[in-house]
């Protein structure tokens, strides 16, 4: 009967210097609630101005929207700790400091690579190396821009497949913009025979060649005669197109063979079929005869 006495005495004393300590603290409760108003009013003027001058620095939205979201809980959470280190919270900042820190460690190893991909998505969002809508080719990946996100981008294939590529590869590996500069050279290569007159061929090509479409008006068409071939004399032609969109490659590359194609045709000019000489008997070989003649003893 005597420990329940003393147990429930001070349990008693507990709650009274408890009820003291908030009665002490209420001053610096409201003064604690009127710190955390304040700084939440600032973080809506402060995330109302990045609202409106963001847009200034970057064009992508989850960008944009992460500034802003960021700078609000900026300033509420500096509040939060101007709030707890007036209610004389000072170990408990401590260890709330402490303990986001060691849990942004274990996450920082833990999600390494969406990490990666996360900063890697900022910086492409703040340089803008390339936009929606622009073409551009990433190793075997070639296709439009769809969307670009925080974490991946999202290219429109040729084929119509839809490829998402992390921001990590985007931002550290080499990748090629056609729509940055909007022309782009056609390499087009052409043989003909050892008996056609090469200043007559160099003409009727670049004739045939006038007023294709796509052309870039800037650069004329060039012709480079290459290496005598096995078969024929090979050349390559260098034309400059507009590379607005993808088809016009396609577009003045069909144009062009079918052009020369049916100049030589004209013109009789020869692109010659592979040809392969087959010499027996040449330098104390044996003739064809003799081999067959051989097999058939054998």
């Amino acid at each position: 009967m005597l420990n329940l006495q003393n147990a429930l005495g001070l349990l008693i004393e507990k709650l009274i210097s408890w009820y003291e300590l908030v009665i002490q603290k209420i001053p610096n409760f409201v003064v604690a609630i009127v710190v955390v108003f304040i700084f939440l009013t600032i973080a809506k003027s402060v995330k109302q101005a990045v609202k409106k001058f963001i847009p200034k620095l970057s064009t992508n939205r989850s960008v944009n929207s992460l500034m802003e979201t960021l700078s609000f809980m900026t300033i509420l959470l500096i509040g939060m700790f101007v709030a707890l280190e007036i209610l004389g919270l000072d170990k408990a900042v401590t260890s709330i400091l402490a303990g986001a820190g060691v849990i942004g460690l274990a996450l920082g190893f833990a999600f390494q690579e969406i990490a990666s991909n996360f900063v890697s998505g900022i910086f492409i969002a703040f340089q803008e190396p390339y936009q929606i809508g622009d073409i551009i080719q990433v190793e075997d990946s070639i296709g439009k821009v769809k969307n670009i996100e925080l974490r991946t981008t999202c290219i429109t294939t040729f084929e119509g497949l839809e490829v998402y590529i992390p921001n990590k590869d985007m931002f550290t590996k080499t990748f090629t913009n056609f729509t940055s500069t909007p022309e782009r050279r056609l390499d087009l290569r052409v043989g003909v025979s050892y008996g056609d007159n090469l200043k007559e061929v160099e003409k009727i090509t670049l004739n045939a060649l006038e007023g294709l479409p796509h052309l870039r008006n800037e650069h004329k068409i060039e012709i480079f005669y290459e290496e005598f071939g096995s078969s024929s004399i090979n050349f390559v032609l260098h034309i400059w197109l507009n590379y607005t969109d993808p088809k016009n490659y396609l577009t003045v590359r069909h144009e062009a063979i079918k052009r020369i194609k049916m100049a030589y045709d004209q013109h009789n000019i020869t692109i010659p079929f592979p040809i392969r000489t087959l010499d027996f008997g040449i330098k104390g070989g044996k003739e064809l005869g003799q081999i067959l003649t051989q097999n058939k003893l054998s």
